[in-house]
């Protein structure tokens, strides 16, 4: 199935317009809370393809490289732009190219969801690192959860 151009950039902008994750799972029975919570696939991790691990990969070579200056207190906002661009764009293009079976993309885009909020707060006029954080936090849930040879979370 094609997706529409628009689609997934009108997605990712409403959920962050309403403050909704854009790539939250559909809710489903688990209890009375109706929420999907991240697990593994019966005890092991949930297989990745290509486009999810160069995705993945670069949003964590790209935190890495930030990561020292936000420590240090030295990136200026105009690179936590860049910074969030560069990470929606992978979350995009992820989108867009992978193709997991229907339970492992539900837990996937717990994943994203977390990202997108992280690239919210880093567009954000407060709370910027804040953002970063809660990206390097999913980019170590995703390496708990999914297969992903050679994934190494960041120290943060």
């Amino acid at each position: 199935m094609s997706v529409n151009k628009w689609f997934v950039p009108v997605a990712i902008m409403s959920g962050l317009v309403l403050g909704l994750p854009a790539f939250a799972a559909e809710p489903h029975a688990h209890g009375d809370a109706g929420v999907i919570e991240l697990q593994l696939d019966h005890g092991k991790k949930w297989q990745t393809d290509a486009p999810l691990r160069r995705g993945m990969g670069e949003i964590r070579a790209a935190m890495a490289k930030s990561l020292p200056p936000i420590h240090k207190k030295t990136f200026t906002p105009a690179q936590y732009g860049a910074l969030a661009a560069r990470v929606e764009k992978q979350v995009v293009y992820m989108v867009g190219n992978c193709k997991l079976p229907e339970e492992a993309d539900q837990q996937l885009h717990l994943v994203l969801a977390q990202i997108n909020d992280g690239v919210d707060e880093m567009k954000g006029a407060s709370d910027r690192d804040r953002g970063a954080e809660k990206i390097v936090r999913a980019l170590a849930q995703y390496g708990q959860y999914f297969n992903h040879p050679g994934w190494r979370p960041l120290a943060h």
